[in-house]
């Protein structure tokens, strides 16, 4: 079991391990590595309670049930698969992964028209994905950033309006101007970092805070500079988990700036509150998304 940057984690999952064990030799699967229970995903955050350690006692085995979800077979007794077209490769993995639980077959979501799926599309969150995943049924199996054949349709991150409390140098070609933002949300009467946030802005609109940042430094520490709570962004992030390392209470999972919300004063953004209301409720998307064009080729 490899990780994406080759790390070996054969030994993190011993119940995967266990399981791999009575696939065929010279057999290649391509998959994810989650967290499974009552038959849908756990959080990423539930996963990563599994990752960097080296022995699994019976508690957090029982806490944290890791599954293989299988997308494809890459090889099968030693047989490169790879060139083969994804339908012949999708009925062999089906005829592998019949019975096993812990290594799943991914499930498929048939679909005749884009109307049919794009209604299937909003439902992602409820089954606790991030979205839905096109294919070609005749392509090959490719490796990088694969445009022709595959299309990743992520439903719409969720937002929250966050006041700038904290701002720090960036790095590289930023290194002489503030561009790393530390987003708070209200507690009461009191601002609470939720966020933080260093991607978004164009560069005029980032050489403008640069010079308002050092205009209306209040306090140093260190690299960190603490500015009155003028300026409210709207962010945009793909999940919130329970966090028991940061004061809020919350860490978000991607957190970049959709835009300036020049507009909303520092008195009308978001609320702790309403973050944490996120922990167990699905947002529906409430922007328009781009809609693919209708092909017979592809298959969810």
């Amino acid at each position: 079991l490899w990780s994406r940057g080759d790390e070996r984690l054969t030994d993190t999952f011993p119940e995967i391990r266990e399981a791999a064990s009575r696939l065929p030799d010279g057999t290649v699967l391509d998959g994810e590595v989650l967290c499974w229970k009552e038959g849908r995903p756990l959080k990423f955050h539930i996963l990563q309670r599994r990752i960097g350690r080296k022995e699994m006692d019976p508690e957090i085995l029982a806490e944290a049930p890791a599954a293989f979800l299988a997308y494809d077979c890459l090889e099968l007794e030693g047989k490169d698969l790879r060139e083969e077209p994804l339908e012949q490769r999708r009925r062999k993995l089906e005829d592998l992964l019949t019975t096993e639980d812990t290594l799943r077959l991914s499930p498929l979501l048939p679909f005749n028209t884009w109307t049919d799926l794009k209604q299937q599309w909003p439902e992602s969150r409820q089954r606790g994905v991030e979205g839905i995943m096109l294919k070609g049924r005749h392509g090959s199996y490719r490796v990088g950033r694969v445009r022709a054949d595959w299309w990743k349709w992520k439903v719409e991150p969720h937002n929250a309006d966050l006041v700038l409390v904290y701002a720090q140098a960036g790095h590289g070609r930023r290194a002489s101007l503030f561009t790393d933002y530390t987003l708070a949300a209200w507690d009461g009467g009191r601002l609470v970092p939720v966020a933080k946030a260093y991607s978004g802005l164009t560069d005029e609109e980032l050489r403008s805070m640069d010079r308002w940042i050092k205009r209306n430094t209040l306090a140093r520490r260190g690299p960190v500079r603490t500015v009155p709570p003028e300026h409210v962004f709207e962010i945009a992030f793909e999940d919130i988990r329970p966090s028991s390392r940061h004061k809020s209470g919350v860490a978000m999972r991607f957190p970049r700036i959709l835009r300036w919300r020049k507009d909303k004063p520092a008195a009308e953004a978001e609320t702790l509150d309403s973050l944490r209301a996120l922990l167990d409720t699905p947002a529906p998307p409430d922007r328009k998304e781009t809609q693919p064009q209708p092909s017979s080729r592809h298959e969810s």
